[in-house]
């Protein structure tokens, strides 16, 4: 049964993959290791000059160095006729051992013709060529068995990387659509209490109301293509913020005030939509509607950290945790929507203002929006 996968890369890219400069460097500094050693043992017994140690050492690296090359050579062909092909592991392995003993019984024969070149008395010694190209054959295997798994090792770590680049990319989308289905969560319980705010206007003073939802109508029209976008940035969820104020103004008159402030440095940054006002619906809900005298939000934009973070605060001077819990909806998802971006590095803190109040904050990574 055929089990070897087809490599992708053509033929001649499998030859110069293993037939190329570094390879032939290699196969030389090993040609070069060898000599050197069978030299440094036969000095060991017979001391000789050291020229003619040198030449020795010089002319058996040559006859090594034909050898090896040899063997490359045959071993880059044996790739090439394997490259785009389905062969078994037998047949292939087979293919792979011929071609290590035909390049190392073909470089016996060169070093025979090289050394005795010129000398027509020369006999051909076959028991040095046994023992040579047996002796090459086997260290041929050894560095070929060495090169594939090599180049194994190479082609899974190539693999993980490319699964871990699809995983990367799994991720990002899958907290795109976890970002979408947490807006699409917020957006009613957004929407609905206002539109309650517009019915109970309509209720008491019907002009108010018919001004008010003039504004509600421009307002939506700008806020619900933000709201089904995953990015935006702090100055387009002010403006939302400011008109979301102003209609609730035109409903409660004096009982409510606010302040909006930022450093015009910040207006660019990331921010997912819908996050402040939901922060700011929390503190009209909780903290001012309850009081007969309603109250004042103010809103801070500010860098924070080492310049690298931004911090938003919402701050109100209603009754303060006393009727709320913070464990609402609009919380809650704001919380997942901060993390599901900026993982670890963006919170939603609450804590108790002075002399009454909360001030909910949010702190994360000073990223420029691409929205």
């Amino acid at each position: 049964m055929d089990t070897s996968v087809a490599p992708t890369n053509s033929p001649r890219e499998a030859f110069l993959r293993v037939f190329n400069l570094r390879m032939i460097a290699a196969v030389y500094y090993f040609c070069l290791l060898h000599a050197l050693s069978r030299e440094l043992a036969w000095y060991a017994y017979e001391p000789m000059p050291w020229s003619d140690w040198l030449y020795s050492l010089v002319q058996f690296t040559r006859q090594s160095l034909i050898t090896g090359l040899m063997i490359l050579l045959m071993i880059g062909c044996a790739e090439a006729l394997l490259a785009g092909r389905r062969w078994s592991d037998g047949k292939a392995l087979a293919l792979q051992g011929a071609a290590v003993a035909t390049g190392a019984s073909g470089g016996a024969v060169l070093r025979h013709l090289a050394v005795n070149y010129g000398d027509p008395t020369a006999h051909f010694m076959w028991d040095w060529f046994y023992s040579t190209a047996g002796l090459w054959t086997l260290l041929g295997c050894m560095a070929y068995a060495l090169l594939r798994v090599v180049r194994a090792e190479h082609a899974a770590a190539d693999r993980l990387r490319q699964a871990a680049r699809e995983r990367e990319a799994l991720e990002a989308q899958q907290m795109e659509a976890q970002v979408s289905a947490l807006n699409a969560q917020i957006e009613p319980h957004f929407l609905f209490n206002t539109l309650a705010n517009v019915k109970r206007l309509y209720a008491t003073t019907p002009d108010r109301g018919r001004d008010m939802l003039v504004s509600l109508i421009a307002y939506l029209r700008a806020a619900l293509p933000s709201m089904r976008c995953t990015d935006s940035t702090l100055g387009q969820e002010l403006d939302l913020v400011r008109n979301y104020l102003t209609i609730l103004q035109m409903r409660m008159g004096e009982r409510l005030s606010f302040d909006i402030e930022a450093e015009a440095g910040l207006l660019g940054a990331r921010l997912p939509p819908m996050v402040l006002p939901t922060l700011v619906e929390n503190a009209i809900k909780h903290g001012l509607s309850p009081l007969p005298e309603g109250g004042r939000i103010e809103i801070h934009a500010h860098a924070s950290g080492a310049g690298d973070e931004i911090a938003v605060e919402v701050r109100d001077n209603g009754q303060g945790f006393a009727g709320s819990g913070g464990s609402g909806v609009g919380l809650a998802n704001t919380r997942a929507r901060l993390g599901a971006l900026f993982g670890s590095r963006a919170a939603l803190e609450l804590e108790a203002a002075q002399p009454r109040g909360v001030v909910a904050r949010v702190r994360m990574p000073l990223v420029p929006s691409a929205a």
